[in-house]
């Protein structure tokens, strides 16, 4: 069984306009889960659909084999999702290590149990650990987005979504953003992953979803997008 499938959903941000028309998903566990497509189509919404920040007016979404579209965000992490959006979720004053102490707030009482949940972040992110003193502000480009991330994994999620993990950062950091990612799976943690970066969308995915206009494309593990790579990112950058 699928940890999160997504059935007949249907979503959007006004009533009668739908983003997200029809859209059948699954993430297996313990994979990572590519949505590719190109601008518009409909990734973020479903993102954001998942999480609960919308609702779908038809459909339903399941979790872990619990019904979960009628949920709030809040209620959503407490089941373990977890969800990075695209730019930096930090707090900018606050320093690289405040920031993880949020993460961890719900459990903030069990001393040992944030410590461990801190090592962990710290162990993920090396780089955060030598900055752990230093405001977010000061923190570069890669860098917030480690931390986005990181603040994410301190709530010890079971699914992790990621949107536009890497937009805007320079392809070293970029690399590391995605090695950092794929220790997160190994990690034991499944990702739905939301990419504009197509190529390395098919490189760490399992399993992919292209989406064009709010419907699915195309549906295929990794191999299979790999051997048609030029063809889909044509599509996926200019739509068919």
């Amino acid at each position: 069984m699928a940890l999160l499938e997504l059935d007949g959903i249907v979503a959007g941000y006004v009533e009668g306009i739908d983003i997200l028309n029809d859209v059948h998903l699954r993430v297996a566990a313990g994979t990572v889960t590519g949505v590719i497509g190109p601008n518009g189509a409909g990734k973020s919404t479903l993102l954001k659909t998942v999480f609960g920040f919308l609702h779908p007016s038809r459909g339903r979404i399941v979790f872990d084999g619990r019904e979960v579209h009628a949920l709030a965000p809040h209620a959503l992490k407490r089941l373990g999702i977890g969800y990075v959006p695209q730019g930096a979720n930090i707090f900018p004053q606050l320093t690289v290590h405040e920031n993880l102490q949020l993460g961890s707030w719900v459990v903030r009482h069990d001393r040992t149990r944030v410590a461990g949940m801190l090592e962990r972040a710290y162990a993920a992110f090396p780089r955060l650990r030598e900055k752990r003193r230093v405001r977010a502000t000061a923190l570069s480009g890669g860098e917030a987005k480690m931390l986005s991330i990181a603040k994410e994994l301190v709530t010890e999620p079971i699914l992790l979504l990621v949107d536009e993990p890497t937009a805007g950062l320079a392809p070293r950091i970029a690399a590391q953003v995605y090695e950092r990612l794929l220790e997160v799976r190994a990690a034991g943690v499944t990702i739905l992953l939301v990419d504009q970066n197509i190529s390395k969308a098919v490189e760490i995915s399992d399993y992919l979803y292209m989406l064009e206009i709010g419907c699915v494309r195309r549906e295929g593990p990794r191999q299979a997008f790999a051997d048609q790579l030029r063809e889909i990112i044509r599509d996926a950058l200019l739509g068919a």
